[in-house]
């Protein structure tokens, strides 16, 4: 075999090994390390205590760490979450509402800081790597705020990006996002994280009336 094929082949399988075999830990802090920009798809589902799914919805999704993002549910409601660095939007186009808050106030420990925060995960969550399942790793990340919304997130990678995402809640829900069509470091827009409120939408919250 050709020597530069030979050292090439080497450094790819030993890249593989590494990335297979590191847990979930390891892989969120090379995922961290190497991805600014992320965009897929997703599958959501909510089941309650007595594990019967009360909601299934789906949507896409794109971020730019730290702090910008983009959640649009696409079925069976409409709602779109934008957050542009600063603020963080979240459209209701039933309702014609539009809820504001700051960014650091809303993002901070909860489960999209994992994904679009910044690298300083340990201030606001207590990680630990936890079992491999179905062929994933998991890391654990426990809020340490007593005001996050949810008690326990569990990530699973492979490959070095997430593929899904547990929830559990302190009234016993636990909600599963499953991530596709992902595309690791593409270029977004800067468009796709600015929000405006459509005409006639109720405006509530840090920036709504009053405030």
């Amino acid at each position: 075999m050709n020597p530069t094929l030979r050292y090439l082949c080497a450094g790819a399988l030993a890249w593989f090994a590494t990335t297979a075999y590191a847990s979930g830990l390891d892989q969120l802090h090379q995922f961290l390390e190497q991805t600014k920009t992320l965009r897929g798809s997703f599958v959501q589902t909510v089941t309650n205590a007595q594990r019967r799914t009360t909601q299934n919805s789906r949507g896409t999704f794109a971020f730019a760490r730290p702090g910008r993002f983009r959640w649009t549910y696409e079925k069976p409601f409409d709602q779109l979450i934008v957050g542009d660095g600063s603020q963080v939007w979240v459209y209701d186009k039933d309702l014609n509402q539009v809820i504001v808050r700051k960014l650091d106030r809303a993002l901070g420990s909860t489960p999209a800081a994992l994904l679009a925060g910044d690298n300083a995960l340990e201030n606001n969550f207590s990680l630990t790597s936890a079992p491999a399942r179905e062929g994933l790793e998991f890391v654990e990340a426990t809020p340490k705020s007593a005001e996050a919304q949810f008690s326990k997130v569990r990530l699973g990678f492979k490959d070095g990006l997430p593929q899904t995402m547990e929830l559990n809640d302190a009234f016993g829900n636990t909600t599963v996002l499953t991530f596709g069509n992902l595309e690791r470091n593409p270029q977004l827009k800067p468009d796709v994280f600015a929000f405006t409120p459509p005409p006639g939408a109720d405006v509530v919250g840090e920036n709504g009336p009053g405030k």
